[in-house]
């Protein structure tokens, strides 16, 4: 039915690191972990799911150290394990890990204009093209979403794998992913119904 509700996903962006504070790109599992920062951001939103009463079946995290830490913190409020799920990865950017968008837009000016404007090219040739990543993070959620039918689940993940959520659940272009801003340490609500997807809320951040 229509109005027939599948699933309600709260996605937790991870806290920061040292190369989002700088406005790095990372597809890296095992680095950067959490700063100090990022931790208090993570304490922040587990003090906001549990003070707004977020009810919760199921934790789900990508692999990264990153994402991982955050979603340990989150599974001590539910006294839940969580779930790896390797298909919520950050987006795969080959060389440019660890390169900032400014760095790539002074040094390779035809690759960043292709990064921002090509969604269907992969740039650098060994990263993942913006259609591929959000189509990988589409099949990803809905199979979650088709396991876990009529639940409540929590998603620790990337702050561009929520961006893909958004872009899918709104049918926004790939080309228009950059413009979503997504903070770490943030909440972002999507529900699920059997013919279509609403977005609640996005970057929910905590003060």
């Amino acid at each position: 039915m229509y109005f027939s509700r599948k699933c309600k996903i709260t996605f937790i962006s991870h806290g920061a690191t040292i190369y989002t504070e700088e406005g790095r790109f990372s597809d890296k599992n095992n680095y950067p972990p959490l700063t100090d920062a990022g931790i208090e951001e993570i304490e922040k939103i587990t003090e906001f799911l549990r003070l707004r009463g977020i009810r919760n079946d199921k934790i789900y995290t990508s692999a990264a150290t990153r994402t991982v830490q955050s979603a340990q913190i989150i599974a001590k409020l539910y006294k839940k394990k969580y779930e790896i799920i390797e298909d919520l990865d950050a987006r795969k950017c080959g060389a440019f890990s660890g390169w900032s968008l400014e760095q790539i837009e002074h040094r390779f000016p035809n690759a960043f204009n292709a990064l921002i404007n090509n969604p269907e090219i992969c740039t650098p040739e060994d990263a993942e093209s913006l259609n591929d990543f959000i189509k990988r993070v589409s099949a990803s959620i809905d199979n979650i979403v088709n396991k876990n039918i009529s639940n409540r689940i929590i998603i620790v993940t990337h702050p561009d794998v929520i961006k893909a959520a958004i872009c899918d659940a709104l049918n926004i272009p790939a080309a228009s992913l950059p413009k979503i801003y997504i903070k770490t340490g943030s909440a972002t609500q999507i529900s699920y119904f059997e013919s279509w997807k609403s977005l609640i809320y996005s970057d929910y951040t905590p003060v």
